[in-house]
């Protein structure tokens, strides 16, 4: 299996930046893990920042899990990701099968953060977009879809976004292979045509 990683700040468009990929590749034995979905399943009390989860932390994340079913995978075999309920901050009883797959892509805010996932990648894609840029993004989302305050949201993001970024997420972008800033067109058009190329590779042997 061919592993891709995709990861930058909250905001920088990873998974919008993952969907032009796969709408330019169009095939079924690509296959997506979202980091999102492998949040703990009751957020960690010793983690909330007044009363407001802080979802910017690495250990927020189920890494045991989520290393386990990136296992699976990559034997050829399918997992059942989790659902993460975002306005209850917990896991709920529902999952989304990934795989089998020849390629997949992993997305996440800390893709590249832990070592044994970031050894297991073959390419890691670091998107890099300025923080305002990312935090009007991140305000827009958060408005339409996932029914937060203004208030709410400025105060998360001070209080937790930003310190994370700068202190979790930022360095690991030296491990980067390639870096893309704003405009993606461009980066996506070239990881597709390469993964297209892996796949006839693939077909060949």
């Amino acid at each position: 299996m061919y592993i891709i990683g995709i990861t930058g700040g909250s905001g920088s468009g990873k998974t919008t930046f993952t969907e032009k990929v796969l709408s330019q590749v169009d095939n079924q034995e690509v296959g997506v893990l979202h980091q999102d979905s492998y949040y703990l399943p009751k957020h960690p009390e010793n983690l909330k920042i007044g009363n407001e989860p802080n979802f910017d932390h690495p250990d927020a994340f189920d890494w045991v899990l989520f290393r386990k079913d990136l296992k699976t995978l990559r034997s050829g075999k399918k997992v059942d990701c989790p659902v993460y309920d975002y306005s209850g901050s917990r896991r709920t009883t529902k999952t989304t099968q990934v795989g089998p797959c020849k390629i997949l892509i992993v997305e996440g805010i800390f893709t590249l953060w832990d070592e044994q996932i970031r050894d297991s990648m073959d390419l890691k894609f670091y998107l890099h977009v300025e923080s305002d840029i990312r935090f009007i993004r991140r305000l827009f989302r958060d408005l339409k879809d996932r029914s937060r305050t203004l208030e709410d949201i400025i105060r998360q993001y001070y209080e937790a976004v930003r310190p994370m970024h700068q202190l979790y997420l930022e360095p690991t972008k030296q491990y980067a292979d390639i870096i893309v800033g704003e405009e993606t067109d461009s980066a996506a058009s070239m990881l597709a045509g390469m993964i297209k190329q892996k796949l006839y590779e693939t077909k060949k042997t």
